[in-house]
């Protein structure tokens, strides 16, 4: 039964719920706790790092993009108390998205002949960009995810990278602001195992995440035990979260026994 949904994201980034509908939301699945982690940026609309919302605990949280040389990560801060030193590198990082989305807009743009009902702006995320154009009637793409495979993903023709800190800037920006820094959803990445060993500099890893799967549909037995010896050898906090981006929150988190230990570093 999961508890605590700690990965959620708002119209902030490129989620489509505000912060005063994640409430409602959480208590339509079952969950109890959630954390608001959006993409580069600090959501303002907290107070302070843990907050209650109709009868719902929720984190202040952030997920930051971090190079490592050979591959890039997402962290994950929990219980945010912005610090002067965050809040300029978010914003420096949101002009570059402005600036990136902008490219990546133009460049879907030139490829398919049409012009999208999108700008770009703070938050705007590729999601964003792939929802106008599946909107667009004069494309043919269906999903969001056929627009990623074609034009935006990574390896997509469309495909724009961002400027991003780098792991050690990035683990010292959110450990002088948050209560808890971990490494998000390890087993996306090309390398989970040298993502994992950056761990030795965190609180936390994403045990529990949907990577994809069905509801209901078990983990991948190695890539789990992967994550577990990384818990096991760094001392690692166990987090976990839907990583969701619209309404349906509480596909996997932790149970309330797993939370309340998580809750007492924050």
């Amino acid at each position: 039964m999961v508890y605590a949904d700690l990965h959620v994201h708002t119209q902030h980034s490129d989620g489509t719920l505000t912060l005063d509908e994640v409430p409602a939301a959480a208590s339509e699945a079952g969950v109890s706790a959630v954390a608001v982690t959006d993409h580069d940026r600090i959501h303002p609309g907290f107070d302070a790092p843990v907050d209650e919302r109709a009868g719902v605990e929720v984190v202040a949280g952030i997920e930051l993009r971090v190079a490592t040389g050979d591959q890039r990560l997402d962290l994950l801060g929990y219980g945010v108390t912005p610090t002067d030193a965050l809040v300029a590198e978010t914003d420096r990082i949101q002009r570059d998205r402005v600036a990136r989305g902008r490219a990546i807009i133009e460049s879907v743009e030139a490829e398919l002949g049409v012009s999208l009902d999108v700008e770009p702006r703070e938050g705007l995320g590729r999601p964003h960009i792939a929802r106008s154009v599946v909107a667009h009637p004069d494309t043919a793409y269906d999903t969001p995810d056929a627009v990623f495979a074609d034009l935006i993903g990574n390896d997509g023709p469309c495909f724009v990278a961002r400027d991003v800190p780098d792991f050690e800037t990035g683990v010292e920006l959110l450990t002088e602001a948050c209560s808890v820094v971990g490494l998000a959803h390890p087993l996306r990445y090309p390398d989970p195992e040298a993502a994992l060993a950056r761990c030795d500099a965190l609180d936390a890893v994403e045990l529990h995440y949907p990577y994809d799967r069905p509801v209901g549909e078990a983990p991948d037995e190695d890539g789990r035990a992967l994550v577990e010896a990384a818990i096991d050898e760094y001392d690692l906090l166990p987090a976990g979260g839907s990583d969701a981006h619209g309404r349906e929150l509480g596909r996997t988190g932790l149970d309330e026994a797993a939370y309340a230990d998580f809750r007492a570093r924050l």
